[in-house]
Order: C-alpha cells, then structure tokens, then sequence
C-alpha cells in the first residue's frame, strides 16, 4: 500500500482537479481522502455517495446551568475570548467565540458551568462515480482542530485499504503549510506538488517544500498554466532542479480545466490529450514510489 498526497503551497492552483484526475486513472484499485477539511470540495468532482456519515467531536464547549448561575459576572470577566455575554439577564455561551479552555468553569463559585465534548465537524464513507472508495470530511463553521479530523480522514482511508487490499491512497490536501498539511503528511510515500508560474506561486512552493523536506519525504511536481508566465515557469523547474524534486509535467492554460468543472468532471475525461499526459504522470509517479 502507498500514499500519495497532493498538495499546492497555495489555492487555485489545480490540485484538486489534479487529485481527482488521478483518482479517475487509478480508479477501482485506490482508495481517496479529501484531507482538505476546512474547504473541502472533492465531491464536487467525484459525487461521492455520502453512504455512511460520523460525527467528529474534539475540545470542549461551556455551558451554563441557568438554576445553579448567581449571575455574579465572574465568568464574563475573565473571558479573554467575550464568549460570555449577558442578555435577557442571563449570562450564556456564544459557541464561535468559546475556545474551550474550562476557565469560566474554574473559576465559577456555584459550579453552574460544565464542559462538554464539542462536535466539530463530519466524517463521511462514500462510494464514488469512478468506482473508488473516499473517505472525506467537513469541519462545523468555527470549529477548531482540523488537523486532528485530518488524522482521522487518512487513519479511516489506510483501514478501508487494508481491508479491501488496495494498493494506493490518493490523499487531497488542503493549501498552505498548517497543521492539516503537517498532519496529511504524516505516513506519506510521495508528494504531488501542483504549483502555478506567479510569484506567489513560487513562493509558497518553496514553503511547503521546506516542509516535506524536513520529514524526508519524496516530492515531484506538476506547473499547471505553464504558458501564462514562461520566465516563472523556468525559475520553478530551476528550482525543483536544485532541490532534486522530480519534474512530472506541465500543463498549458486551457479552458477545458473550467469545462470540465461545470460538468462535474475531470480534465482527463473531457481531453484525450490532457488524458494521454496525466496518465504517464501517473505511471512515473507509481515508479517514483516504488523505488
């Protein structure tokens, strides 16, 4: 078994139309995870069939018991976060401003506030249109701790791989260089970095890569809209050069990628030539793991 995950140093780079490409080529025998929880938009492309859904708790909520509440104040004093207001005379929790850290609940002299496990998003088992299995996920609005449901996303995918022997993991990461890409990391084989020819592109290449480098993982890369700035796109194959990143491909700034979208595909299944390209990226990206 081997994971591969995909990542782009910033947004809008194509890497999930990437992901789900390769998802399309590898089909029956991978096994997807959208780790990309905080905006996740992967069933966009694959229609997932949302066939088994967990809810994910992680930290902790206020609440307060109004009959044992003196209304005293001392809570919303020390809230640093102002998730104590008071109105309707009554002191309650705003759940988006809580951070969870229990010091209301320690310092209240009637013990009227507890803490309670907080639900902080949704896990989700599917079967998608390209015959795959995907794990996937969408984090509450406020919720914290992605990274933690970013674990649980890849541990439920190696579980389903296992036990449906397959032989790739195909993982969606989200842009950036945070604790969910630190965590969607974690176990990988190989990275697929989709980067664009801009300055911010090449700048947040080398950012994410400062990353990979340093938990010793291998990393190839794809410049997608290659065309749109040639002496940026040079300046990225001079630097994946000197940092020994395998260069997969480029592709062209092309319309279709838009297309493809509004039809809830994929590049591969609307271009033969687009299809033709991806599919020897794939196969060196397999030689690429196995080596």
């Amino acid at each position: 078994m081997y994971e591969i995950v995909v990542l782009s140093g910033k947004g809008g780079t194509g890497k999930t139309s990437i992901t789900a490409s390769l998802a399309v080529l590898a089909s029956e025998n991978s096994v997807i995870a959208d780790c990309d929880v905080d905006a996740a938009n992967m069933h966009l492309l694959l229609a997932p069939d949302f066939g088994q859904s967990d809810e994910f708790y992680s930290g902790e909520l206020a609440s307060i018991n109004q009959s044992q509440c003196s209304q005293c104040g001392i809570c919303a004093e020390i809230c640093r976060f102002d998730a104590i207001p008071f109105a309707n005379n009554q002191y309650s929790i705003h759940p988006l401003n809580c951070e969870g850290c229990a010091y209301c609940a320690k310092v209240c002299p009637n013990n009227a506030i507890v803490m309670h496990p907080r639900k902080s998003g949704n896990l989700y088992k599917s079967q998608t249109r390209v015959g795959s299995k995907m794990v996937h996920a969408r984090m509450d609005i406020g919720a914290d701790n992605s990274g933690k449901l970013v674990a649980q996303v890849k541990n439920e995918a190696k579980a389903i791989a296992k036990e449906t022997s397959k032989e790739w993991i195909i993982v969606d990461g989200s842009p950036g260089t945070g604790c969910p890409v630190v965590s969607a990391l974690s176990g990988a084989n190989f990275v697929l970095l989709v980067t664009e020819p801009s300055m911010s592109g090449m700048h947040d290449l080398r950012r994410v890569y400062q990353v990979i480098k340093k938990m010793n993982i291998k990393a190839g890369c794809i410049i997608n809209k290659s065309d749109l700035n040639p002496q940026k796109t040079t300046e990225i194959i001079d630097f994946l050069t000197i940092e020994k990143i395998a260069h997969l491909g480029n592709f062209h700034y092309d319309p279709l990628f838009t297309s493809a979208m509004v039809q809830a595909k994929t590049i591969v299944e609307v271009s033969a030539d687009s299809h033709q390209k991806m599919q020897k990226i794939w196969i060196n990206i397999q030689a690429l793991c196995i080596q």
